[in-house]
């Protein structure tokens, strides 16, 4: 089995204008509803072997923010570049790159990227990925090469909102 986990990053500040795109950091609400997701993916017992992160400011920060109630250490998110401003065929080149020995990966990154790898894999199921918002997908692979080529036997979709009601 391999599961992935794509996560959209948390809300951003727009706060600065000048600011660069890769160097928005979270807002309140980013800040706020990334542990919430965490708190909430940790009761599910989520547990990712590796956490690859976009290298944009604020993926980053949802990435630190998530990791320590999933029981990873914040230290060893890594990141790719080519989880920003992609396509989602270039995402789906990063899953099948991974090393098979890993289980459970989770993907942080962004829309209109994210949300067209997710309908690809669920034939339109979900349409739309908020902010911190996550989709998990279960596949019955013994590599990650493979994912491309089945179905998911399983999709889950999480919201912060409804992660909130249900701490």
């Amino acid at each position: 089995m391999k599961t992935v986990f794509l996560v959209r990053h948390a809300k951003s500040s727009w706060g600065d204008p000048s600011q660069p795109d890769l160097l928005r950091p979270l807002n309140k609400r980013g800040l706020h509803d990334a542990p919430v997701m965490g708190k909430h993916l940790a009761k599910l017992g989520v547990q990712p072997d590796l956490i690859v992160s976009s290298p944009a400011a604020r993926a980053i920060a949802t990435a630190q923010l998530l990791a320590p109630w999933l029981g990873y250490p914040p230290g060893k998110v890594l990141t790719d570049d080519r989880l920003y401003g992609t396509t989602a065929d270039e995402i789906q080149t990063v899953l099948s790159e991974m090393d098979s020995r890993k289980e459970c990966v989770m993907l942080i990154g962004h829309n209109p990227m994210l949300d067209e790898l997710v309908d690809r894999f669920t034939s339109g199921k979900v349409t739309h990925l908020p902010t911190c918002g996550v989709v998990s997908l279960e596949f019955t692979a013994s590599g990650w090469s493979e994912i491309s080529l089945v179905k998911p036997n399983r999709v889950k979709f999480y919201r912060p909102k409804a992660s909130k009601e249900n701490l």
